[in-house]
C-alpha cells in the first residue's frame, strides 16, 4: 500500500488523471491480484490518496517492482505529481 499526497489543488482533473492512470496502468501488470484507489477520510492522516494491491508472495512483488510499467509510471509520474507518501508493505 502507498499512501500519498499529489501537488495538484483539490478537485482538479490532473488528480483524476493521476488516480485513474495508476489505476489503469498499475492493476494491468499481471502479478497484481487486487488493486484499489482510495480517498483519506480521517483527519489524523496527512496524506490525501491511497493506492492498495496485494500480490500471492513476495517473488511476485519483486516482479511488480522490476516491471517496466511500474517503473515507468514512478520516473514519469509518481516522482513528478506526489509530493509526500509512506510505503506500507504487509505480508500474512
Amino acid at each position: 500500500m502507498a499512501i500519498f499526497t499529489l501537488k495538484h489543488r483539490e478537485g482538479s482533473p490532473e488528480i483524476e488523471h493521476f488516480l485513474q492512470d495508476g489505476e489503469k496502468i498499475l492493476s494491468a501488470i499481471p502479478v497484481v491480484k487486487r488493486f484499489e484507489v482510495l480517498r483519506q477520510v480521517s483527519t489524523k492522516c496527512e496524506f490525501d490518496y491511497g493506492f492498495s494491491m496485494e500480490f500471492e508472495n513476495q517473488e511476485a512483488y519483486d516482479a511488480y517492482n522490476a516491471h517496466p510499467d511500474h517503473q515507468r509510471f514512478v520516473q514519469e509520474r509518481w516522482e513528478t505529481e506526489v509530493i509526500s507518501f509512506q510505503e506500507i508493505d504487509l505480508m500474512k
